[in-house]
């Protein structure tokens, strides 16, 4: 099953409504769909210690991951921002680990950017590329 942009955004705005943000109130959601066509979906989750604290787009990753999942077609992430959302370095580097895939970044307004992966994170760290 292929989403369609809209359809992957409102999954991540689903996801959006489960995050735990107790202390930003800063509230985040993430849609992944796999190459199997599966789609994986996470929220952030705040912890008092911030450095534990993890986002939404690695939680949906993961999830994925979990099950046995290691290639993205696409993956939406959705924030009330001014403009459209856009994932710390952290996030991007992990999806940088999984390839050069679509990445579409929303907010609550309706806008949206689409972008890729390498475009996100140009010059990516990957040792597997490193060792070539």
């Amino acid at each position: 099953m292929t989403l369609t942009v809209q359809e992957l955004i409102k999954k991540a705005k689903e996801a959006k409504e489960k995050a735990y943000a107790p202390y930003s109130g800063f509230k985040v959601g993430a849609a992944v769909e796999a190459e199997s066509g599966i789609i994986y979906t996470g929220c952030n989750v705040e912890n008092s210690s911030f450095g534990l604290s993890m986002c939404a787009e690695r939680i949906a990753i993961f999830k994925a991951i979990s099950k046995g999942e290691r290639k993205f077609k696409k993956i939406a992430v959705v924030a009330n921002t001014k403009g459209p959302v856009s994932p710390c370095g952290a996030c991007r580097q992990v999806m940088a680990e999984f390839g050069n895939f679509d990445v579409i970044l929303a907010n609550d307004d309706g806008e949206i950017e689409q972008t890729t992966v390498d475009q996100l994170l140009p010059g990516a760290f990957d040792l597997r590329r490193d060792e070539n």
